[in-house]
């Protein structure tokens, strides 16, 4: 039994020869079908979605849809001339473009993106199955980037840094231990600063531990560690002594932040002594961003000393020419 294409009002149309009339009469009958390779047009119903395609589409790579169009398959066919699969169709259209152009977007859902795969397999679509499985594999990644661990404790945060080998940069981010109100462009940059400390924590994944502290007492301050103790700080806030009251004000210094991070990675690999002696150089510069002090511990502690940063300060006026005064939190 051969598929042959006819001509029709709708386009064409696959019709079963040799076979009775009797027998293409009755609806819903189906008969195992031989081979469509001398037909050029295929109409087929997936799990009742209707699809019409070529011969030579589903014959493009050696699946069971090219065993279909041969002959190694037998499929059904309805009594209209519809090959007949017992498959979802949903995901189909997307299966069919991808024989025709080599290539296809997939869904951004990774569930959906399962549901292809399957598909896929079902029909020995290697290409598809491989392009499925990189999709997927590259979204774990990213999923195992984002994984950021939450402090809970003084003493889990203390107990995660002593045993860390990597270098650490936390971000402490308490929007409510706040007693004044916000400047106008505070909760902005307070935004700023959580959308920056996700995009590093991608970037430098597998580099640098990123953990987030909510419970501390500051509302926005990033704290860099190396071996295990604190090697820098940026603290971004500021009491602002605006026209009698005073406003907290929170600052963005994307500059000093990513500097600070690139850093600590000569913590990396227990490289830490010759990072410290290029940064006590003056190898690294602590200007331009905002104010630097250091904290030692005495003479000969050298090691110990912890570079604060704060934003830069600023003298605002109102309208009527009032000086505003910052005050840093320390």
């Amino acid at each position: 039994m051969s598929a042959e294409a006819s001509g029709s009002s709708g386009g064409h149309a696959v019709t079963v020869s040799g076979s009775s009339p009797s027998s293409s009469s009755h609806v819903g009958e189906e008969k195992p079908g031989r081979s469509l390779v001398s037909s050029k047009y295929v109409k087929l119903n997936v799990g009742g979605t209707l699809h019409y395609t070529t011969v030579q589409t589903l014959s493009k790579e050696d699946s069971l849809l090219r065993s279909i169009c041969d002959g190694s398959t037998e499929v059904s066919i309805d009594s209209e001339g519809w090959v007949v699969l017992d498959r979802c169709g949903r995901h189909f259209s997307l299966v069919l473009n991808f024989l025709r152009d080599g290539t296809v977007p997939l869904p951004d859902s990774t569930r959906e993106l399962e549901e292809v795969l399957k598909e896929a397999q079902y029909y020995r679509l290697q290409g598809l199955v491989q392009h499925c499985l990189s999709i997927l594999q590259k979204r774990r990644d990213v999923c195992r980037g984002c994984h950021i661990p939450m402090i809970t404790s003084a003493k889990e945060e203390q107990r995660m840094i002593a045993t860390c080998r990597k270098p650490v940069v936390k971000l402490q981010n308490n929007r409510g231990n706040n007693k004044y109100s916000y400047t106008s462009n505070s909760d902005d940059n307070l935004l700023k600063n959580i959308e920056l400390f996700d995009k590093l924590g991608l970037r430098f994944n597998g580099r640098v531990l990123f953990i987030k502290d909510v419970l501390g007492d500051e509302i926005c301050c990033w704290s860099f560690y190396g071996e295990g103790r604190k090697i820098a700080e940026v603290c971004c806030t500021s009491i602002v002594y605006a026209t009698e009251k005073k406003q907290t004000k929170v600052e963005f210094p994307e500059a000093r932040i990513f500097e600070e991070t690139l850093n600590i990675l000569i913590y990396e690999n227990g490289r830490g002594s010759g990072g410290m002696a290029l940064l006590e150089s003056g190898g690294v510069s602590s200007s331009g961003a905002g104010q630097s002090e250091e904290e030692g511990a005495g003479a000969g502690g050298g090691d110990r000393r912890v570079r604060r940063i704060h934003v830069r300060r600023h003298i605002m006026h109102d309208e009527r020419g009032h000086g505003q005064q910052t005050v840093y939190k320390d």
